[in-house]
């Protein structure tokens, strides 16, 4: 800003007369151009984009093992010499074909409906134990995994454990891969275990990284896009498995493979990302480097706010103490919030969308449609579609108020879907009815449950006990993840097409809860939200200390 006086004279002749003005004072304030306080550069966006290549092999290894569901099973039933007549392998393989196919009156299961003359019971459900273990032994890994990932970026540095991280993609890619040269069930159960132990790992890492290199205005857009690129994931899995691509008999084993490429991709590419300015300053004092750092990815701009922020971050968690995960639980100013964490993350993952996400082939061919494997590619785009949307919604709208939305939508959905696979046998009409059901019930997911949980973990604990609260959620998330993924093929046999009734229910328990016993966090301090939860709790005691919350972006995690 800058300041000056002058003084104006009009001097007159002898027809003017002198015209004094008293001194004027001018205020000159120098206006930063809004672009300069977000700017996006070339190495910000090349280095997001090769951070996401992660989260879309994430997404990927979700989707991939939908599409050819029966293409392996047939598989599993012929390594374990199942004697198979031509019909039968044609069943299996008209579910993903785009061919005309009859509706079914009741819903099936993951696996076909056993025929007596060809197989016992005991190999059926064996076959129906190995598919189980195919999808679920993803979430096993990343269970596992979830506990690591910001351990092993702070070890190793965020560059370096992302490629470590790939080291584990491209073995799970190849046994599944080769899986076709040898026992099929064994190394796709195996590859898909250790696929999930990358994707637990990188569901903390990308977040981390993409949130430390964001600009501060930035933080948010680019961190959503970690989810967005999952759901990218999701739906390309989807499109490649169609049977005349690589869903077939013969091309299988590729599509299950693909994950190596993006994880080429970014391990080569991560050679040329800087390295995070906060991991450099916070954890290593690397001050120096750190500014090297920003400059690169700032384009050269003035990088001295941003090392003032980051030696206050320093100094703000060099003064908190960490909290251990045995502390959430016993200390009582944490434990009412990490239950509440726990149980949105539950009402995530058993509100039913990994049934849709998992079997959506099964539910669309109950549903009555001749080609399901392209309405399960609708749902995929209109996950995608309405993850950026909730990108707006979310820094809209209050996030108790998005996931109450969220999930009374989903509660809705679930009746109407089953509804209509129930009368689907009285009125053919009806798997319009259950069809346009799963559309809402993906949307409803995310404007809410989706993004939201992750938000509000965040913004109910401070610095100190952040990470490990963020590490216990992780792994309820996952294991929860993994119960969906083992128990819904037999959920599904038992309940038949009143499934959806038994999650109308689940959900509608959550959303009492949330409505009576989960605070709003946007634009809170933690001394509001610590006084929220003693109001719900009934409990007048005070915090021991209060810090004002700053905004977390979309997908920051840590």
């Amino acid at each position: 800003m800058s300041r000056f006086t002058c003084k104006l004279y009009t001097i007159a002749s002898n027809k003017c007369h002198l015209t004094y003005t008293e001194p004027i004072i001018v205020t000159v304030k120098t206006v930063t151009p809004p672009f300069t306080e977000h700017l996006i550069t070339g190495t910000l966006v090349f280095t997001v984009f090769t951070a996401v290549l992660g989260s879309f092999q994430f997404g990927y290894d979700i989707g991939v093992i939908n599409a050819p569901q029966q293409v392996i099973i047939t598989h599993y039933r012929h390594v374990l010499d199942v004697p198979l007549e031509d019909r039968k392998a044609s069943n299996n393989y008209a579910v993903d074909s785009t061919e005309e196919m009859p509706g079914t009156p009741y819903l099936t299961s993951s696996t076909p409906t056993p025929w007596p003359e060809e197989e016992s019971l005991e190999v059926s459900g064996l076959v129906t134990m190995l598919w189980s273990l195919s999808v679920s032994s993803f979430a096993i890994g990343g269970m596992i995994a979830s506990f690591f990932g910001g351990w092993l970026g702070d070890q190793l540095g965020r560059i370096k454990a992302m490629l470590i991280a790939n080291i584990l993609s491209l073995a799970g890619a190849l046994l599944m891969g080769f899986s076709k040269l040898g026992p099929s069930h064994i190394l796709i159960i195996s590859g898909r275990g250790v696929s999930g132990l990358y994707c637990g790992l990188i569901s903390g890492l990308v977040p981390m990284y993409i949130g430390e290199i964001a600009p501060t205005t930035l933080r948010g857009a680019l961190g959503a896009l970690h989810q967005l690129a999952i759901v990218t994931g999701i739906l390309v899995s989807q499109i490649i498995g169609l049977d005349f691509i690589l869903g077939s008999h013969e091309l299988w084993h590729i599509l299950l493979g693909m994950s190596a490429v993006p994880a080429v991709l970014q391990s080569l590419l991560l050679f040329f990302c800087p390295e995070s300015p906060r991991y450099l300053y916070i954890k290593l004092d690397e001050e120096n480097k750190a500014k090297k750092s920003l400059k690169r990815l700032r384009g050269g701009a003035d990088v001295t706010k941003d090392i003032a922020e980051m030696r206050k971050e320093r100094e703000e968690a060099t003064s908190e103490q960490k909290v251990s995960i045995i502390q959430l639980f016993t200390n009582s100013s944490y434990r009412q919030p990490v239950l509440v964490s726990l149980m949105l993350h539950m009402a995530q993952q058993f509100s039913g969308i990994n049934g849709i996400f998992y079997y959506s082939t099964s539910i669309f061919q109950t549903a009555g449609l001749s080609q399901p494997v392209y309405a399960t590619i609708g749902v995929g785009a209109i996950n995608t579609v309405f993850t950026a949307l909730s990108v707006f919604l979310v820094e809209k709208a209050g996030r108790r108020s998005l996931f109450l939305i969220g999930m009374s939508g989903m509660c809705v959905c679930a009746i109407f879907m089953s509804v209509g696979l129930v009368l689907l046998n009285k009125y053919t009409w009806m798997s319009y009815v259950s069809m346009v059901a799963i559309f809402l019930f993906v949307s409803f997911f995310e404007v809410g449950p989706g993004p939201i949980p992750w938000f509000m973990v965040a913004e109910f604990f401070s610095q100190g006990p952040r990470p490990a609260a963020l590490a216990m959620a992780a792994f309820c998330n996952w294991t929860c993840n993994f119960i969906v993924a083992l128990c819904f093929p037999y959920i599904a046999d038992f309940c038949g097409p009143y499934v959806f009734f038994l999650f109308a229910g689940v959900l509608l328990a959550f959303t009492l809860f949330t409505f009576f016993k989960v605070p709003e966090t946007k634009g809170k301090s933690f001394e509001e939200i610590a006084a929220e939860f003693r109001k719900k709790g009934g409990s007048a005691r005070a915090p021991k200390a209060a810090t004002e919350m700053k905004f977390l972006g979309a997908a920051e995690t840590a």
